[in-house]
Order: C-alpha cells, then sequence, then structure tokens
C-alpha cells in the first residue's frame, strides 16, 4: 500500500535502476553497450560516470524528506 502511495505521488523515472526491484543490471548493460556503440559508430566522445551513493538514505535529513513528501502531495500519515 505505501509503495503505491509513494509511486503515485512521487513517479520514478524509468531510468532509475538502484532501490526498485529488478532481476539484474542487464538492462543497465545493454543500454551502456548501445550508448558506447552509438558514440563510437557517430565518432563522438562519450563520458560515462557511475555513481554510488553509499548510505544516501540515511544521510539525507528525515525532516527534509518529510517535507519533499508533503510538497508532492504525500500524507503526511502514512
Amino acid at each position: 500500500i505505501l509503495t503505491a502511495r509513494l509511486a503515485k505521488a512521487c513517479p520514478i523515472n524509468p531510468r532509475q535502476s538502484g532501490f526498485i526491484r529488478s532481476a539484474d543490471c542487464s538492462e543497465n548493460l545493454k543500454l551502456l553497450q548501445l550508448l558506447i556503440r552509438n558514440a563510437k559508430r557517430e565518432h563522438q566522445p562519450l563520458g560515462v560516470v557511475f555513481v554510488d551513493l553509499a548510505k544516501a538514505f540515511d544521510t539525507t535529513s528525515h525532516s527534509h524528506i518529510i517535507l519533499a513528501l508533503k510538497q508532492k502531495g504525500v500524507d503526511s500519515h502514512l
């Protein structure tokens, strides 16, 4: 129930891959391979950055998270 309510108020970008259920990371690898192939074919430079935000939720102020959810219209009594 909670997930459905949050998904409605705060839709997840289809490119989001962290913190969601997924069989594996193959979709991200396929996308990366496609980008590399296209850049090579078009003789264009390609920059790739991998970011790992370890403990991102733990280090974010919970009051800021609650405020952001309220701004999105999420009921504070979830």
